[in-house]
């Protein structure tokens, strides 16, 4: 049997589309955002290409050190728990193509929430999209309209007027959250409750799951 180039590059296409790169994969309680405190299961997918300096999870860069696993495990693995939302993260995960997943997500009566930096193209059909830029690499344009959350981790005084700046391009109905980088958090959270006092439209989010100690 012969197989021509075409129909190799359909193999490829298909295999690219139906696996991704996984770190992690877990049933916890989101600690972040508007959605704190509610059963999620989060996919973390390797790749990233932003770089922040203190991200806690540099172990997500490289997408060639994790595995590639079908979609079709993702999801059965998510629906063996009670959870009705799936929080996919990274990393970046906005380095993939994510239509595939979130079709088998939502297929599966699953709820789909992504947390990116918006630095790639918009992919996947999204029932919450938390938008969280970084000043390492800018979000693109056509993901600050559609945002359903902006949270800006604030490490030192001068990211509050960077914030500013994102939150005039969000929809009117953007929730707007301000978090202290975790490692200056004992230094940096007065200032944020102070700024939020007087700019109430912002809420504070904590990164509740390291307080309570769950992934």
């Amino acid at each position: 049997m012969t197989i021509d180039l075409m129909t190799i590059d359909l193999m490829t296409i298909d295999l690219l589309t139906t696996t991704l790169p996984v770190m992690e994969s877990f049933y916890t309680l989101q600690g972040e955002g508007f959605h704190q405190g509610r059963a999620a299961y989060f996919i973390r997918l390797g790749g990233c290409d932003v770089g922040c300096f203190w991200c806690d999870v540099k172990d997500s860069w490289d997408a060639a050190k994790h595995p590639k696993l079908t979609i079709d495990s993702l999801v059965a693995t998510a629906k063996q728990t009670p959870a009705e939302i799936v929080v996919v993260t990274g990393g970046e995960p906005l380095m993939h193509d994510l239509n595939t997943l979130t079709g088998a997500l939502q297929s599966a009566g699953l709820k789909t929430h992504i947390e990116t930096s918006g630095s790639s193209p918009l992919s996947g059909d999204w029932d919450w999209i938390c938008l969280s830029p970084k000043k390492f690499k800018a979000p693109l344009p056509e993901t600050l309209p559609v945002a359903d959350e902006l949270k800006v981790v604030i490490y030192n005084k001068s990211d509050f007027d960077w914030a500013e700046t994102y939150a005039a391009q969000v929809s009117p109905g953007c929730k707007l959250y301000l978090q202290p980088e975790w490692t200056k958090a004992s230094f940096i959270t007065p200032s944020i409750i102070d700024y939020i006092k007087a700019n109430p439209r912002w809420e504070l989010s904590l990164q509740l799951h390291k307080y309570i100690n769950v992934p």
